[in-house]
C-alpha cells in the first residue's frame, strides 16, 4: 500500500506509476474520494471536540438548574449529529481503504521503460546454453520420462497440471528441495515450515489481493488460500508487530508446495513441467533497515545465481521493465535456465524489492535506535528456487547417450547417486 502522503502531495509520481507499470487506475476517482474522506473525517473531529467541551462546560454547572438542561438538550443533538457523521465516515472509510489498494508500488528509478516481457533487460548471463548435452531434447520427450513423472494419472487424481513423481522422479525432487534449503541456511536464512493455506487478510498484505484472485485456489467454507508461493505466509509471519531495530535484517526461507490455477494458459510454453498448477518451491524472504534494501536486493539475487552455477546451468538475468514488473514491486529481477532441448530460457527465480509497500499493509515495523519510534521496514523476497523448471533444465541438458541423465556434483550427495535412470 502506498503513503497517502504520496499520494496527496506527490499525485503526478503515482501517476507516472501507473503509466510505467501500464496498469488501468482511474488515479482522479482514487484522489476524489481521498478529498471526500479527509473532508468527513475533519467534520467528525469538529463534532467529537464539541462533544468533550461541552461535557466539560456541563461538569461545571449545577445539575438540574436550567442552563445544565439546556446544555443536556444541546449535547443530545450533538451526539446524533456524530453518530450518523460516524457512520457515513465507517462506510467512506471502506471505499478509501479499498480504492488505496488499487495503486500500485512506485518503480525504482533503475526500471527500465517497456510494456512486455521482450523489453526486460538481460542484466548478466553465466555460462554456454552451446555446452549442454548434444543430446538434449525436450524433456517429455526423453524416453521414460513419464516413469518417474506421471501427467496421465495425476490427471485422473486430481486434474491436468497435477502430476506425480514416481522413483527416482519423487527423489530428484527431494533432493532439490534439500540442497535449495541447505544452501539457504549456509546462506544465513533461518528455515521455517509455514502453513500452506491463509486467510484474506494475509494475501491482502503482500499484494496477492484484490490483484491475483484468479490465480488462486480457494476452499469455499473457510475462506482460505492455498498459497501461490512461500511469500505469503513468511512475510505475515511478523504482521502487526513492531521488532528490534538490532534484528534487521531478519532473513527466513521456506519450502512448500504451490499452487496456481494459471488462468489462461496455454499452448507449447506450458508443455511438460514448464507450467504445473501444483509445484515445489523453496522461498527466501528478508526484513530489511530501508537504507539498506537494495544492497539486500544485489546479495538475494547473487544467492539465488550461485545455486545455478552450483547445478551446473546456463542462465541468465533480467531486470523487468515496467510493464513486467508487477503490481506490488518496487524493483524485479528474474533469473532463467537454458533448456536445451526446447532451446529456450524458464524462469526458476524471481527476486524482488517491495521496499515498505508490503509492510504498510501487514504493518511490520522496527522500533529506530535513533528516534525511539516504529517505522516501516523494507520487505524482499526471491525463490531459492523453483523445482519444476529447474528439474527440466537438468534432465535436458545432461542427457547421456544411453539414455540416463547426469547429476551435477552439487547434487549428487543429496540425491545419493551420479546418474538419473528412467527405469
Amino acid at each position: 500500500m502506498l503513503d497517502p502522503k504520496i499520494l496527496r502531495e506527490t499525485p503526478e509520481v503515482v501517476r507516472a506509476a501507473i503509466a510505467k507499470k501500464h496498469l488501468d487506475v482511474d488515479l482522479d476517482a482514487v484522489l476524489a474520494l481521498d478529498t471526500e474522506w479527509r473532508t468527513r473525517l475533519t467534520e467528525v473531529e469538529t463534532l467529537r471536540a464539541r462533544q468533550k467541551a461541552a461535557n466539560s462546560e456541563m461538569a461545571a454547572l449545577k445539575k438540574g438548574s436550567p442552563e445544565f438542561l439546556a446544555k443536556v438538550q444541546e449535547m443530545k443533538g450533538v451526539a446524533a449529529g456524530v453518530k450518523e457523521k460516524e457512520a457515513q465516515l465507517g462506510e467512506l472509510e471502506g471505499r478509501w481503504r479499498a480504492a488505496m489498494l488499487t495503486l500500485p508500488n512506485i518503480p525504482h528509478a533503475s526500471v527500465p521503460e517497456g510494456r512486455t516481457p521482450e523489453q526486460n533487460v538481460v542484466h548478466a548471463t553465466h555460462g554456454d546454453p552451446a555446452a549442454a548435452s548434444p543430446l538434449a531434447r525436450p524433456h517429455w520427450e526423453i524416453k521414460g520420462f513419464s516413469r518417474i513423472v506421471d501427467f496421465e494419472r495425476g490427471a485422473k487424481v486430481t486434474g491436468a497440471g497435477f502430476p506425480f513423481f514416481v522413483g527416482d522422479g519423487a527423489r530428484l525432487v527431494r533432493a532439490l528441495i534439500r540442497f535449495f534449503l541447505e544452501e539457504a541456511g549456509r546462506a544465513g536464512y533461518q528455515e521455517v515450515s509455514p502453513p500452506i493455506l491463509v486467510n484474506a487478510a494475509s494475501a491482502t498484505a503482500v499484494g496477492q489481493l484484490p490483484d491475483k484472485e484468479g490465480q488462486m485456489y480457494q476452499t469455499a467454507e473457510d475462506q482460505l488460500y492455498l498459497v501461490p508461493t512461500a511469500e505469503t505466509p513468511l512475510t505475515n509471519f511478523l504482521r502487526d508487530e513492531i521488532i528490534d531495530e538490532s534484528l534487521l535484517p531478519v532473513c527466513r526461507c521456506a519450502y512448500t508446495p504451490c499452487f496456481r490455477r494459471e488462468a489462461g494458459s496455454y499452448g507449447k510454453d506450458v508443455r511438460g513441467l514448464n507450467r504445473v498448477h501444483q509445484f515445489d518451491k523453496v522461498e527466501l524472504l528478508k526484513w530489511v533497515q530501508p537504507a539498506a534494501s537494495y544492497d539486500e536486493l544485489e546479495s538475494l539475487r547473487a544467492h539465488a545465481e550461485s545455486l545455478l552455477r552450483k547445478l551446473e546451468l546456463p542462465y541468465r538475468v533480467l531486470l523487468m521493465c515496467g510493464g513486467d514488473l508487477g503490481f506490488a514491486q518496487a524493483k524485479k529481477y528474474d533469473l532463467e535456465v537454458w533448456a536445451a532441448g526446447q532451446k529456450r530460457w524458464l524462469e526458476v527465480s524471481s527476486c524482488s524489492n517491495f521496499e515498505a509497500f508490503q509492510a504498510r499493509r501487514a504493518q511490520i515495523r522496527y522500533r529506530s535506535k535513533e528516534t525511539g519510534r516504529p517505522e516501516l521496514v523494507h520487505t524482499l523476497n526471491g525463490s531459492g528456487l523453483a523445482v519444476p523448471r529447474t528439474l527440466a533444465a537438468l534432465l535436458e541438458n545432461n542427457l547421456q547417450a544411453d539414455g540416463r541423465v547426469k547429476i551435477p556434483a552439487a547434487l549428487v550427495p543429496h540425491f545419493g547417486q551420479e546418474l538419473l535412470r528412467f527405469d
